[in-house]
């Protein structure tokens, strides 16, 4: 298939600027002649019978970025279909969606993307960003990257810059097919009808609303399917977000068991209280920009992320105040229940943060009981070191047979699910390495269990946290989101 020629086009402006379309496409076809009115915005339109996966937007959108080659704010897929020798592949380009509704906006906690009143283009601030990566965890597009060498996530904003100035994005510009375009959409209308959002090898786009519109080939719905569906993994294990997780879980539970059986003394509040600034401090090095944490505070109103952070400092602040005073011999046990009130809600703000339909396997009931039965097991288990032990083998072992039963019946349900990405996950963790690891979390819970009945608690409260944290960490890594098809051999990113 020969490729078209190419012409030059001088902007009518005469500033010297010069653009390359494809030979009879004309510009008009690439970018719309006027901006967007009231109610309107931009987006983009991806002809999928045009493109001939030559990557060329993916390489001009990183030249045009200076983004490091295995980050792709434009990414190629691929999707196959058909019975041999009556075959099918076609591409799919992306970019940004800059959808109507999108979770990136709704989820960032320092308020780094807004969409743009005038254009409908969701903008990301690298100012703002403190890298804490709950965008990436959002886009059910797994379109925001993170930036390791910036400590700042980034995005396509339709290149914004030249677009204002009348000229194409780098990925349409670049493209000799002519498959990709900007266009007007009006957005009244695009939410009542945006099935032309839908294709083969994509996220519906009903999560978010995606405004990218696609041209299919001919029966293509019924007969191209990815073809990267069986390259799945590991994700990123976040190890700091691991200790944390389980060290804020386990202060908390122990707090609440301390209280409910006879009270927490000065010793207990001060190793709490030290456990939480050890915790607290590991937590921001998940950041790409630890130095700017006090931002996450900003958007407590709609952000979980901004809760769980007011919710674990204000707990902090309540510690602090219930150890000084204990320490006084003043003995306000109000101030240690309320630290204690406020621990669980920080807990609950924590697991909320990972209900998100991007990432299905964490999105499920199991996510908040299993850091809910989390801190119950580590607070069983260490309450004991520090208070009377009548009737708590008991009780540790009902957490600890929780916290398997919710286990499992996660595992189950994966397993059995219809959903590619929560079969996916499972099919992980049955993967070598993390097959061994699931198998030693639960044999070590269930050992704590043991443990605990016979009365030998720093080995069970040693064991059980060991067993927590290697669970934290398959959660981590074994999750399968949600994202475009992308390429067998590259993956088409990161």
């Amino acid at each position: 298939m020969a490729l078209p020629l190419y012409e030059r086009a001088i902007n009518g402006d005469d500033d010297g600027l010069v653009r390359l379309t494809p030979a009879g496409a004309g510009a008009a076809t690439l970018i719309p002649d006027r901006a967007p009115a009231a109610g309107e915005q931009y987006r983009f339109h991806f002809d999928m019978t045009k493109c001939i996966g030559c990557r060329s937007c993916e390489v001009a959108c990183n030249e045009q970025n200076g983004n490091p080659a295995e980050i792709h704010w434009r990414r190629i897929g691929e999707i196959e279909g058909g019975t041999y020798p009556d075959t099918l592949r076609h591409y799919l380009s992306m970019g940004c969606n800059h959808c109507l509704d999108a979770d990136c906006v709704k989820g960032c906690p320092v308020d780094a993307y807004t969409k743009d009143p005038v254009t409908g283009i969701v903008l990301h601030s690298a100012e703002a960003c403190i890298g804490c990566q709950y965008c990436v965890w959002n886009c059910p597009y797994s379109v925001p990257q993170f930036n390791a060498e910036r400590g700042v996530v980034g995005k396509c904003d339709m290149c914004h810059g030249r677009l204002t100035d009348g000229l194409e994005p780098a990925c349409v510009n670049a493209c000799p097919e002519a498959a990709i375009a900007i266009e007007i959409v009006d957005r009244t209308a695009w939410r009542i009808d945006y099935s032309s959002a839908d294709s083969p090898g994509m996220p519906a786009a009903g999560h978010t609303i995606s405004t990218t519109r696609i041209t299919l080939p001919e029966d293509a719905v019924q007969t191209l399917q990815r073809v990267d569906a069986g390259r799945i993994r590991p994700e990123h294990a976040h190890l700091s977000l691991v200790v944390m997780t389980a060290l804020m879980q386990a202060v908390a539970g122990t707090l609440v068991c301390a209280l409910l059986r006879q009270g927490a003394g000065r010793g207990l509040l001060t190793a709490l209280l030290g456990v939480t600034g050890v915790a607290l401090n590991i937590s921001v090095l998940h950041l790409g920009r630890p130095a700017y944490a006090w931002r996450a505070l900003k958007m407590w109103r709609r952000s979980w992320l901004s809760r769980e952070v007011l919710l674990f400092g204000l707990f902090f602040a309540a510690l602090s105040a219930a150890t000084a005073m204990a320490w006084l011999g003043a003995g306000a046990q109000w101030l240690s229940w309320m630290a204690a009130a406020l621990g669980v809600a920080g807990v609950m703000a924590s697991a909320c943060i990972y209900l998100v339909a991007a990432r299905p396997a964490w999105n499920m009931v199991h996510t908040p009981l299993d850091f809910l039965l989390s801190a119950a097991l580590l607070g069983s288990m260490v309450t004991p070191l520090w208070t009377r032990t009548d009737g708590a083998g008991a009780a540790a072992g009902a957490a600890a047979g929780l916290w398997l039963a919710n286990q499992a019946v996660r595992l189950v349900r994966l397993s059995r699910s219809e959903r590619f990405e929560e079969r996916a996950s499972a099919g992980l963790l049955n993967t070598s390495g993390l097959r061994e690891a699931l198998i030693a979390s639960l044999a070590l819970v269930a050992m704590a269990g043991a443990l605990s009945l016979r009365g030998d608690w720093m080995a069970a409260a040693v064991v059980a946290l060991g067993g927590v944290l290697l669970s934290r960490y398959l959660f981590f890594v074994s999750v399968v989101p949600l994202n475009m098809a992308l390429t067998f051999v590259r993956g088409g990113g990161r």
